[in-house]
């Protein structure tokens, strides 16, 4: 059976079952009053604590909210969970695009908002040592002040920290800089158990046994609660030009990206939109490019560069051999954009989310496949759209594979999960993988599950009956519960949902 996707991007949650009163009780006795919240607080329609931003998983709305400021607190709450068999789910920003903060109707939701502590920037070795509620606009101001940055931007400056560790966020910068696992050196996290435990630290490498570190990366919090997380730092480099080169095709497009890496160029962006999206985005913002009409009635595609130096002299050498390797992919012209277009336009690079929800998206989907199949995933995704009277627009990181494809359907209402479906097995067949740094979330589970080799879904239940034996942590997300007749992995039981 082919997996349905749920309604678009509903906010309004009903109420759920009243908490118990005896779980209140316990709660309150860990985080206080003021630190506590049920009732309508968490599921009136002024509640943001029932969902984030996945367009199809519906809100849900938990038995209460607590927003603890400590490790040592985050534990006692857990433990409170485990007595009262209440599932668990981590918070941060809610900014995510994949149901993982979603919580279980009449569960738990443990918000980090107050554990928004920066507590180091190490210039030494460069690294931060941050709490999971501290945001990306917060730690880049903090490391400004240092002449450093944290590379990593998944395109919302008011996602948290442990939310971008949790789902492992990607971001246009990551053919430079990697994503988020490639920045996480240590954690200290909470298991379900209430065991607090400390993974990695400020070293560069290690060969020291298994890495749990890069385990809880990107578990989407089915495995433990991040409570502090020591992050790479670099040198933030004074310097930005920004080339946005338009095609014929979206075709040229993909297949120009092989020729400016294999060149060795470094670009700090190298995304692709193609005309729809771009569209979107500079009706969205009022941008004006200073594109050429003509130019721009021909585009069907655009591949945008960004690269990034210590001086100007060697940033106008690269930025010279780039327009000119541009030009011998294809181009129908090269254009360096002045500092405030450049700006902006890659500000609403970021914000394409917002832009094609605007417009009616149904769903956005971030497949990754190998760079070099990329334009024959995009071919298979024009078909899948025609054979379902759909439509789909693109833009993605084409520096590292990632495809962000927006599905809109002929009916407002229309359900897109056969096409979804369609689309991560195409990227499937292709090498790829469903997601490439969203996440699986809930929004993703049932595709997960129905195209993942059945052994690596077996092992992934054993890890996580081994760190979760109850089953408490965010159940339903990343991997669906067991099929009705199955038994239980031995050691624990699955919490009811």
């Amino acid at each position: 059976m082919t997996p349905t996707s749920a309604g678009s991007g509903v906010r309004a949650s009903a109420p759920g079952p009243p908490a118990d009163p005896a779980l209140l009780g316990a709660l309150e006795a860990v985080v206080g009053p003021r630190r506590l919240h049920h009732g309508d607080a968490v599921s009136g329609p002024a509640s943001d604590w029932s969902h984030d931003e996945a367009l199809g998983v519906a809100a849900q709305a938990p038995a209460a909210v607590v927003e603890p400021v400590s490790a040592d607190e985050v534990a006692r709450v857990l433990a409170v969970a485990a007595t009262h068999r209440v599932p668990v789910t981590a918070r941060g920003s809610g900014t995510g695009l994949s149901g993982a903060a979603v919580p279980v109707p009449g569960g738990l939701v443990v918000s980090f908002g107050r554990m928004d502590r920066i507590l180091e920037i190490d210039t030494e070795n460069h690294v931060a040592v941050v709490e999971p509620g501290v945001t990306l606009e917060q730690l880049d101001e903090a490391t400004a002040e240092h002449g450093l940055c944290y590379p990593v931007y998944p395109g919302e400056y008011g996602a948290s920290l442990g939310g971008n560790v949790a789902t492992n966020a990607g971001g246009m910068r990551a053919v430079r800089y990697g994503v988020t696992r490639n920045q996480v050196l240590g954690l200290q996290a909470v298991l379900p158990t209430g065991e607090v435990i400390r993974t990695g630290g400020k070293v560069l490498k290690a060969s020291t046994g298994y890495d749990l570190t890069q385990l809880i990366t990107g578990s989407e919090g089915t495995l433990a609660l991040v409570t502090e997380a020591t992050l790479r730092i670099y040198p933030r480099l004074p310097h930005q030009v920004t080339v946005l080169a338009p095609y014929a095709s979206v075709d040229e497009v993909t297949a120009a990206v092989p020729r400016v890496l294999g060149e060795g160029v470094a670009p700090l962006v190298l995304e692709y939109l193609d005309r729809a999206t771009m569209d979107a985005i500079t009706d969205l913002t009022g941008l004006d490019l200073g594109v050429d009409a003509g130019v721009r009635a021909h585009a069907e595609a655009f591949l945008l560069v960004v690269l990034e130096g210590r001086g100007t002299a060697r940033l106008e050498e690269d930025t010279a051999e780039l327009g000119g390797l541009l030009d011998g992919t294809g181009a129908i012209e090269t254009y360096v954009l002045p500092g405030p277009a450049a700006r902006r336009l890659v500000e609403a690079r970021e914000k394409a989310f917002w832009a094609v929800r605007a417009r009616g998206a149904r769903e956005i989907v971030d497949i990754v496949v190998p760079r070099a199949s990329v334009p024959e995933l995009l071919r298979r995704a024009t078909g899948i759209a025609e054979r379902h009277g759909a439509r789909i627009a693109g833009c993605g990181h084409a520096g590292d594979g990632n495809v962000h494809l927006s599905v809109f359907s002929a009916e407002p209402d229309g359900d897109v999960g056969d096409v979804l479906h369609n689309l991560f097995a195409a990227g499937a067949a292709l090498g790829g993988l469903i997601s490439g740094e969203h996440g699986v979330g809930r929004g993703k589970a049932a595709h997960f599950a129905e195209l993942t080799d059945p052994a690596v879904l077996a092992l992934m239940r054993r890890l996580k009956q081994a760190f979760d034996p109850g089953g408490l942590l965010n159940p339903g997300v990343l991997l669906d519960p067991l099929p009705e007749g199955d038994e239980p992995a031995r050691g624990g039981t699955p919490c009811p949902l």
